[in-house]
């Protein structure tokens, strides 16, 4: 998928709202620096300083709309980041640049470390010539979710479900609360109609045989080592091929290769949301004019 075309996925209501409550967090009252910069007009060049996949175009537009701040991209998203490098230029009040500038750079920051980390997976997944889906998790930060899942995407990876609503998941819990697998599934079969998929958490071939048989649509192997990971779905593919079959639990970049294999057609990495590193940006002010530097520079 077309990173550039993934901004018509996010409703412009709900970009605004989001940069409205991360801009009242960051100041709910006086903004007493506004006194120290003025209002003349100011443009600010931001400077990609790691290397990385630039994500977050949409809700760094949103941020600096919301202060009446102009935002020029000199990069697309999606693009691979060779530091140092020009990425957007921003004009506006300087007191309004200055106050949209920490909460952007925050999200920008978070937003591309999860995009660099899903395709660092992607192309990991790719290179043992498995074909099948590389996915994050729910494992996501409060109120920041669709940032996050916005950056899976812009990765090449899978989103998995957005919220409880996506797919009806039945996990070790539900399994307990339920009584049993089989009236867990049956349940879940119920809840979901024909509009959702079911996917249940097994942690044996014994469970994941049930579940197929109560009507699941996926089966999640769930903290299955390798070894016992691959011929775990080739004995439940070959009764139920319709069945998909993900694989989770303690996946990392480096031991990814190990889950890949013919029967697995999904594997979810939590890390790529809780574990991705946020890559390194800075917005700096420069007169009309002058050369853009990407540090600090006074006479």
């Amino acid at each position: 998928m077309d990173p550039e075309g993934l901004a018509l996925l996010l409703p412009p209501a709900t970009l605004a709202a989001l940069a409205e409550s991360w801009l009242r967090e960051d100041c709910p009252g006086l903004n007493h620096m506004a006194l120290v910069t003025g209002a003349a007009p100011s443009q600010a060049m931001l400077w990609a300083k790691s290397p990385g996949v630039l994500a977050g175009r949409p809700f760094f537009d949103a941020i600096f709309a919301q202060v009446n701040c102009q935002v020029s991209w000199f990069l697309p998203e999606g693009s691979k980041l060779v530091p140092v490098a020009k990425v957007a230029e921003v004009r506006g009040p300087a007191h309004c640049l200055l106050l949209g500038e920490r909460v952007a750079l925050n999200m920008l920051a978070r937003c591309s470390g999860v995009a660099s980390a899903a395709a660092a997976a992607v192309e990991t997944a790719r290179g043992t010539g498995w074909a099948g889906h590389v996915a994050g998790t729910r494992k996501t930060t409060p109120g920041f979710r669709l940032v996050e899942k916005y950056g899976l995407l812009v990765g090449g990876a899978a989103s998995h479900r957005y919220d409880l609503g996506g797919l009806v998941m039945v996990k070790d819990n539900h399994v307990m609360a339920a009584g049993g697998v089989e009236k867990a599934v049956r349940g879940a079969r119920q809840a979901a109609d024909f509009s959702l998929k079911v996917e249940v958490e097994c942690s044996s071939l014994q469970e994941a045989v049930e579940a197929a048989e109560a009507g699941a649509d996926l089966v999640l192997l769930d903290n299955f080592r390798p070894e016992e990971l691959h011929p775990t779905a080739a004995a439940l593919k070959a009764r139920f091929p319709n069945v998909g079959v993900e694989a989770s639990g303690g996946v990392t970049l480096d031991s990814l290769p190990q889950f890949c294999g013919p029967h697995i057609d999904v594997i979810s990495l939590g890390m790529l949301t809780q574990a991705a590193p946020a890559l390194d940006f800075s917005l700096k002010l420069f007169a009309e004019g002058a050369t853009p530097v990407p540090y600090a520079r006074r006479s």
